[in-house]
């Protein structure tokens, strides 16, 4: 056993050594960190820090050696990447940035040799690489041993940023204009449920426009607003994305920014009451609208079937009906029957028409079946009420809220599910913030009186937001509606 301080027995193999700090790594995972004292919990932290460094330079130097020798195609991979991904079971990403940190470190021997001896961390190092990445290549090696003697220091991020930026303009030609744009990348991955991560580099005039965006949609919309900084920026992100496409900037896009498609078969088509009943049937094919979308969305009904043996019998029995060697000629019920079997056993992908077909053809002949019937967008809010609305309200009905009518979406105040009619007395405009978040999510229920003003009153009724003037009762004269 060791004294404090002193350094355990050096391992004996590769293999040893990588037991040694998986075990290490073990019993501090294990260990009560709540009853340490804060000197041995800081102590730790930055312990932590300092093996990072080490596994990053590790991990690197062993997937140089493996991609080079072509170890991964011993076990049937195309590359590093695909059996790292593949055998260590980690993400696409992830597998892409131990790749990426390999062929770093080839390229920055210094910051390797910096990160072995756990002298930088490695977040900074990879900055460190970046920077002097955008110098000519003779002198990246100067630049980087000027950087990691700088980040040995007190000196912050911000100083070497800088210190980047002083060599660079020094160093890098007259006439060139890098301004990181052959670096630029943005990768969206899809997680579970449809989630996504976004991560990615971006030039500076894209981090700019960003902020920008962020900065002027993400702001706190009234007292009501609870949500985080984080929550609001991604907010902004999906409403900026919402007006872009609902602008009809978006080759083949054009209309309102959501669209929902209305799934039914015939049976559930036949046995309705009504075309509003109908709506409430469809079902999510792909990612579902969120909560409120429904509420100002073009909807594209979408009518499927299925092949139907007791229909196909009940077909058979109606055509044995008619007269032996004459044209059969049904009528009144017998015809509604035929009809309806007709219907039932020819239609939709799995249909009697796809079965032959896709069994007894080739080639593009014997593709997927296309629906039944597709019906032609229709938007839930007609264009001439949606003017209505916009010339009505002006701006975000929302008490506190200013939001022009661009950025907001029309609102039904009883909602249509439960019977709430699609007129000017049921409509009223609300930015995205107050009507899928705010009204649809969280609960807030936002009324419409007969003076034009509007009152909001929170999910458990004990907070109510008061509008006390009617939308442009404060416009100057000869103002825009």
């Amino acid at each position: 056993m060791c004294a404090p301080g002193q350094m355990g027995a050096a391992p004996s193999s590769v293999t040893a050594a990588a037991q040694m700090a998986e075990a290490g790594l073990r019993f501090l995972a294990g260990a009560d960190a709540a009853s340490l004292p804060a000197e041995v919990q800081a102590s730790c932290l930055r312990l932590f820090e300092r093996a990072e460094s080490v596994s990053t330079a590790a991990r690197a130097r062993f997937v140089s050696a493996f991609a080079a020798a072509g170890g991964c195609e011993f076990d049937g991979q195309s590359s590093a990447r695909a059996w790292l991904k593949w055998q260590t079971k980690i993400t696409r990403g992830a597998a892409a940035g131990a790749v990426g940190w390999a062929r770093r470190l080839e390229a920055h021997p210094a910051v390797a040799a910096a990160l072995a001896a756990a002298e930088v961390s490695a977040s900074w190092a990879r900055e460190i690489c970046r920077w002097s990445d955008r110098l000519p290549a003779a002198h990246r090696s100067d630049c980087d041993a000027i950087l990691l003697a700088a980040a040995a220091g007190n000196t912050t991020l911000a100083d070497l940023s800088g210190l980047a930026e002083e060599m660079y303009r020094r160093l890098a030609p007259p006439d060139s204009d890098d301004d990181g744009f052959d670096d630029r990348w943005v990768s969206l991955a899809e997680t579970f449920g449809g989630a996504g991560r976004i991560d990615g580099d971006l030039t500076p005039e894209c981090t700019a426009a960003l902020k920008a965006v962020l900065a002027a949609l993400g702001q706190k919309a009234g007292p009501e607003d609870l949500r985080t900084r984080r929550q609001r920026d991604h907010d902004a992100l999906a409403e900026a994305c919402r007006r872009l496409a609902g602008a009809g900037c978006l080759p083949e896009r054009a209309g309102q920014a959501t669209q929902i498609q209305l799934h039914m078969t015939l049976d559930q088509l036949r046995g309705m009451a009504g075309a509003a009943d109908a709506e409430t049937v469809w079902t999510g094919h792909g990612c579902a609208a969120g909560p409120g979308s429904d509420c100002d969305a073009s909807i594209v009904p979408i009518v499927s079937g299925h092949l139907d043996p007791a229909g196909l019998a009940k077909l058979a029995a109606v055509l044995r009906e008619g007269p032996s060697g004459e044209a059969f000629r049904p009528s009144g019920r017998a015809w509604q029957a035929l009809v309806a079997a007709a219907a039932a056993v020819l239609s939709g992908p799995t249909g009697l028409a796809a079965f032959l077909r896709s069994g007894l053809l080739d080639g593009p002949a014997a593709s997927i079946s296309l629906p039944l019937d597709v019906g032609r967008a229709t938007e839930t809010i007609p264009a001439h009420l949606r003017r209505a609305v916009i010339l009505r309200d002006r701006r975000c009905r929302f008490p506190g809220c200013s939001q022009p009518p661009v950025a907001c979406q029309v609102h039904h105040i009883i909602p249509r599910r439960k019977g709430g009619p699609t007129c000017l007395g049921n409509l009223a405009l609300a930015c995205a913030f107050h009507h899928l978040i705010a009204i649809h999510r969280w609960g807030w229920q936002l009324t419409l009186h007969a003076d034009g003003t509007t009152t909001a009153t929170s999910p458990d009724g004990k907070r109510t937001l008061r509008s006390h003037d009617p939308p442009g009762s404060h416009d100057p004269p000869g103002a825009a509606a």
